[in-house]
């Protein structure tokens, strides 16, 4: 397609004018030749040539274009051996090169170094000639081109460093790979809706900050260079330009650059997307990898919902550049435990509706079980009641949740009074030292009077300026962090609790991807509710369809052993139970052994329960029903890849590949592809003989947020979350596609000298 637009542009003479290619993110300027990036800086453009012939080499796997001039000299050599059927000549070119045309289809190219002496023989170390080809019909890895219609786009921030993966790849290789298995799954997981042109492709554009920061205009990398000790070079260089921006992300100074940086760059990108495609009605979402999520996460954290005037307080506000010290929040809403003082407490048949016992309430009321007594329950007791093991997971959870926030109400509370009686101390110190000034004044006129200075404590914390972040032009439907460390970064700023009623203001989805073994990703679903530490994360599928065979293995293998294990114990107890009624038999004051027995055997059946939990919850589907808080409108937050098998042998090893291994993972685009078109009722297809049936299990799909308005076209507004069957809601139809094919091919024969000579097979411009 791309090829096809230069030819065009060639043959009109319009070769003034930049061509958009590789889905608008290049421009070619056909008169020099060049190719530049149109969203980031190049540090030089790329080459492009006009090509009609090639050549390939003994060692090569693919054919090289001649030069433009040297090709014309072939073609022209070409059409006279056509029209006067003169084959078998021996073309010289200058610098000892040959060319020898045995017929349309058989022409070779001998180099200086490879061409035979008067005796056959060839010179040089065994090189052979190269073969000559002309025309590119039969080339299988020209691709057809990207599809020109855009439904949606994604902003990548990098993180740590100006290399992204172990293989010291940017973030423009690194999203261009990303780019490229979406382009690749979507042929393959979303055929049915490809071909019925219901969709187009995802566009993907890397947003750099490393470079600004350090940048000229900062002035850190000198002022690293002067401190840096001299030996271990190369050690400390790389810790210079990776490791410290993560120190650099904590000081309020660079905070600054970087929230700055990143902000106007994602709205110029936006902008400059909208200028080139006025036609895109699609929505936008942000990804971050490594230290980029922290980055969009405080980002979006301060941004302002137009639906919702309500600017963030100071109990709202998290600093991302100095720890704060909570005392009486605990959360990210701005909730104050002190002022819940009033709020009315839960019922036990509030309790057990909320898990899904409301039938149970008969059972308790006839233990005349309350609220006092169930705090009391043990798991035991909770089993001989007859409820499910989730339900009484979910009800133990509760059950701690309420009595740490009476912890914390107390807390609250003593910590208050304590500040009250601390303030009223503080203010008669102050007044007892005014009166000393005072009478130290009037006694020495002329000595120097010392001054206090009075600091306001900000948000950020005494001394500390707080970071004033850009508003963003658009509104993300969805943020994609990939091997984040936002929890450690919450933890490390005091944050315990974010709550169950946090979310951000203007992104309403928020998707914990990470790699099961990568050093730098944390988890985000215990700091919105703390009892969901003991549950899994979701297992994200494959995308071939299936679980990994090893995963499969070592789940049996473990429930076998539970199995196993619980029979032992159960024969065991047997066992101590005939002992024990024999002791009772013989002698009354085994009573004491009778509790001690049961002690023990309760404490081992509360393990095997647990043990039993822990591999049920391995196994869990890949979404369930269990609500998270509103950070992802109610849907799980974290999600786990599926590790290799070899990775699986020692994660040590793989620890340091895992965490940029999201770039060519196909689970990971496949998450964000079924994130995407899954508003939209479009589910993937897994491949195999029956894809009608092996579709991603689905779960609740949100709708779109719409942009700010005034800019940029608004996004389609959807009236339900799933379309029913058979629903297709309206795409704009592709615009672009291969026209017929006019060119001719390569002449197997030499046709008589009447014929007219035609042009080349297929002229086109590739890159170099």
């Amino acid at each position: 397609m791309d090829s096809i637009k230069l030819e065009e542009a060639y043959n009109s003479g319009n070769d003034t004018i930049d061509i958009p290619t590789d889905g608008g993110r290049y421009d070619v300027n056909i008169s020099q030749r060049t190719k530049k990036s149109v969203y980031w800086d190049d540090d030089m453009p790329s080459s492009v040539r006009r090509c009609t012939w090639f050549f390939k080499r003994e060692s090569d796997s693919r054919y090289v274009p001649y030069e433009e001039q040297f090709a014309q000299q072939i073609e022209n050599e070409y059409r006279n051996a056509v029209l006067n059927n003169t084959w078998h000549k021996r073309l010289e070119f200058p610098g000892g090169e040959t060319i020898v045309m045995h017929n349309a289809n058989v022409i070779v190219h001998f180099t200086a170094s490879s061409q035979p002496d008067e005796w056959g023989m060839v010179q040089g170390e065994g090189m052979r000639p190269r073969v000559v080809k002309r025309g590119v019909e039969d080339f299988a890895t020209i691709e057809d081109g990207e599809p020109s219609q855009v439904d949606h786009v994604v902003f990548v921030v990098h993180g740590i460093g100006k290399f992204c993966d172990v293989k010291f790849r940017n973030i423009v290789e690194c999203v261009d790979d990303f780019r490229s298995i979406s382009l690749e799954l979507q042929n393959s997981h979303f055929r049915k809706y490809k071909d019925e042109n219901r969709i187009g492709r995802v566009e993907f554009l890397p947003v750099l900050w490393h470079s600004v920061l350090h940048g000229d205009a900062t002035g850190v990398d000198q002022r690293l260079k002067a401190i840096t000790l001299p030996s271990t070079q190369k050690l400390r260089n790389f810790v210079n330009d990776t490791l410290m921006d993560i120190l650099f992300y904590t000081s309020p100074v660079y905070a600054q650059c970087i929230a700055d940086t990143v902000g106007t760059e994602m709205n110029r990108l936006y902008q400059l997307f909208c200028n080139r495609n006025p036609s895109f009605q699609g929505a936008v979402s942000v990804a971050g990898h490594s230290l980029g999520c922290c980055v969009l996460f405080d980002l979006l954290l301060h941004q302002k919902d137009e639906d919702i005037d309500d600017t963030p307080t100071q109990e709202q506000y998290v600093p991302p550049t100095q720890p704060e010290v909570i005392q009486p929040v605990e959360t990210l809403n701005g909730e104050v435990e002190e002022d819940t003082e009033e709020e009315s407490e839960m019922t036990l048949e509030d309790l057990l509706a909320k898990v899904g016992l409301k039938e149970k309430v008969k059972v308790f009321n006839d233990e005349q079980i309350d609220m006092e007594a169930l705090t009391m329950c043990s798991e035991s007791d909770l089993k001989d009641l007859g409820l499910p093991m989730g339900p009484r997971k979910k009800l133990q959870g509760i059950l701690k949740e309420e009595q740490q926030k009476k912890v914390n109400k107390k807390q609250s509370a003593d910590k208050k009074k304590k500040a009250e009686e601390e303030r009223r101390i503080r203010q008669q110190i102050e007044q007892e030292m005014e009166k000393q000034q005072e009478a130290s004044q009037q006694s020495s006129p002329h000595r120097s009077s010392s001054m206090t200075v009075d600091y306001l404590l900000g948000s950020a914390g005494t001394g500390q300026p707080s970071v004033k972040y850009p508003q963003l032009d658009f509104q993300p439907n969805s943020l994609f962090a990939f091997g984040s460390p936002i929890g450690i970064f919450l933890s490390a700023r005091g944050v315990q609790n974010i709550g169950e009623d946090f979310k951000l203001p203007t992104c309403p989805r928020v998707f914990n991807v990470f790699h099961p073994f990568d050093p730098v990703a944390y988890r985000l679903e215990p700091l919105v509710n703390a009892y969901t530490s003991s549950c899994k994360p979701v297992l994200i599928p494959h995308h071939k369809g299936r679980k990994r065979l090893h995963l499969e293995l070592k789940e049996s293998l473990t429930r076998v052993g539970a199995d196993i294990k619980h029979k032992i114990m159960e024969s065991l107890k047997s066992t101590w139970n005939s002992i024990n009624e024999f002791a009772k038999a013989h002698k009354s004051s085994q009573l004491s052994l009778e509790e001690q027995v049961d002690s023990q055997m309760s404490s081992v059946m509360h393990d095997l329960d647990d043990d039993k939990s822990d591999t049920a919850s391995q196994v869990s589907n890949y979404e369930d029903d269990m609500v998270v808080g509103q950070l992802n409108e109610g849907r799980r937050i974290d999600y786990v890849l599926q590790e290799r098998p070899i990775e699986s042998f020692n994660d040590y090893i793989f620890a340091l590949t895992s965490h940029g291994c999201y770039w060519e993972s196909e689970d990971t685009v496949l998450l964000v592809l079924r994130e995407i078109y899954g508003p939209l009722g479009m589910m993937p297809q897994m491949p195999g003989p029956d894809s009608s049936k092996n579709t991603f299990p689905s779960g609740p799909v949100p709708l779109y947020n719409k942009p700010q308005s005034g800019v940029g076209p608004p996004p389609p507004q959807f009236t339900q979350a799933v379309p029913p069957m058979g629903h297709s809601p309206s795409v704009p139809q592709m615009s672009a596609g291969l026209p017929p094919q006019s060119m001719n091919r390569p002449m197997s024969a030499p046709p008589p000298p009447s014929h007219n000579f035609g042009p080349p097979p297929m002229q086109g411009f590739l890159k170099k």
